[in-house]
């Protein structure tokens, strides 16, 4: 009877098993997942900023950190495998190197390497279509210390697709020794000569030893830690003037100049800050004729995409826009009671030098080549020492004096 029992169970079950297949239908395999594809890569910039944009068929799923030694960003695309058809954009900018690879069968890893320190100063992913997802990154050039604080700051983050902007000027540090970094830029320099005076005087000479009187005395001054873009006669491109100034978290960044124009009467001193509408026709000649500077050492600027080409100066925050222009009347006013200055000496052009987004940045038009008498004093010690007294007593006014309660 046992037997027969067991017997019948068994067919029971099976039975049982049968409907359940009639009812349901057979098990089907599970289909695969469609892979994330990358319809279109674009990356633009230079090595201040640079702008990358991924547009996706449907909206991504990642996370984000850094690798040092060298400097990298690593995102991961977790459940995807990219199927770009082609191969990643060249590099362009502060990325010196794209690369992406499947790290198992659904997860695919980009990477992109620089040369320098960065940091990410936006990450986000925005929805434009059904099929169309634009993950949109801006990296900015940093110091390494600002790199390596966001390294720990990212460790122990994953799954964000968003990243806080930079706020380097709020939040700049005074160095252990408690002084602040002032980088100076001597205009021009190797085979990009800038103006010739009427005498035959080379700007880039006249930049360069001045640069470094300058230097000298605010060094004595024993408050700051000054850096010069070039100490010889070396090309330098304008990006990596800017990228300089950011690499050494400058509190400010000068940049020295003596221009040569077509009115051989007009002479003096002239201080600039950035805008994006000159605000004379003088400024936005002399800033076309300094924007081509990169011409003479044969670099051609890549034609970047407008919503790339745009931020350039959007990106320029208003904050520091504010403190370039107090900088910029604090120092016009030091230098009326020691030199001659321009009429309206204080003016601003879209400089492209001046584009570090959170440095305070002014260009100083020292005097005009194109005019003997400015050439004459250019030369001299006696009026460089004076021009020098000016500008250092006005780093000093503007990066230790209060101001509405807060230093610059």
């Amino acid at each position: 009877m046992a037997f027969i029992f067991a017997t019948s169970a068994v067919r029971a079950g099976f039975c049982a098993a049968m409907m359940a297949f009639a009812l349901c239908g057979p098990v089907r395999a599970e289909e695969p997942v469609k892979p994330l594809a990358v319809t279109e890569w674009r990356a633009a910039g230079d090595k201040s900023k640079t702008r990358i944009v991924l547009e996706f068929d449907r909206a991504p799923t990642l996370h984000w950190f850094y690798l040092d030694n060298p400097h990298r960003l690593v995102i991961d695309l977790p459940d995807a495998r990219l199927a770009t058809g082609g191969d990643a954009p060249a590099p362009a900018g502060l990325v010196s190197a794209m690369r992406f690879g499947a790290m198992a069968a659904n997860r695919t890893r980009l990477i992109l390497t620089s040369d320098s320190p960065f940091v990410v100063e936006n990450l986000d992913v925005r929805s434009e279509a059904e099929n169309r997802h634009l993950l949109s990154l801006d990296l900015g050039a940093s110091s390494e210390r600002a790199f390596s604080a966001a390294l720990d700051d990212r460790a122990s983050i994953t799954g964000s697709t968003r990243a806080e902007k930079s706020d380097r000027l709020g939040a700049r540090a005074e160095r252990a020794d408690g002084r602040l970094s002032v980088v100076i830029d001597p205009g021009h320099g190797g085979i990009d000569a800038g103006a010739t005076g009427v005498g035959g005087t080379a700007e880039k000479v006249i930049t360069l030893e001045f640069a470094e009187a300058l230097a000298k005395r605010l060094e004595t001054d024993g408050r700051f830690v000054v850096h010069l873009t070039r100490k010889d006669d070396t090309f330098l491109a304008l990006d990596e003037r800017v990228r300089i100034g950011r690499q050494h978290e400058a509190a400010l960044f000068i940049s020295l100049h003596a221009d040569s124009i077509g009115l051989k009467d007009l002479r003096g001193a002239t201080v600039y800050t950035i805008s994006e509408q000159a605000s004379d026709e003088l400024a936005a000649t002399l800033a076309d004729s300094e924007n081509r500077a990169d011409s003479a050492g044969g670099i051609i600027a890549p034609e970047a995409p407008t919503e790339v080409a745009d931020i350039l100066v959007d990106l320029v925050r208003r904050e520091t826009q504010s403190f370039s222009m107090v900088f910029a009347r604090t120092l016009a006013g030091e230098l009326s009671e020691r030199i001659q200055l321009i009429k309206n000496p204080v003016r601003s052009a879209g400089f492209r030098v001046l584009k570090a987004p959170d440095v305070p940045s002014v260009l100083v038009e020292l005097g005009y080549l194109s005019n003997q008498g400015d050439e004459m004093q250019l030369k001299d010690p006696v009026w460089r020492a004076k021009a020098v007294d000016g500008i250092a007593r006005a780093v000093s006014l503007f990066l230790f004096k209060p101001k509405d309660g807060v230093r610059g």
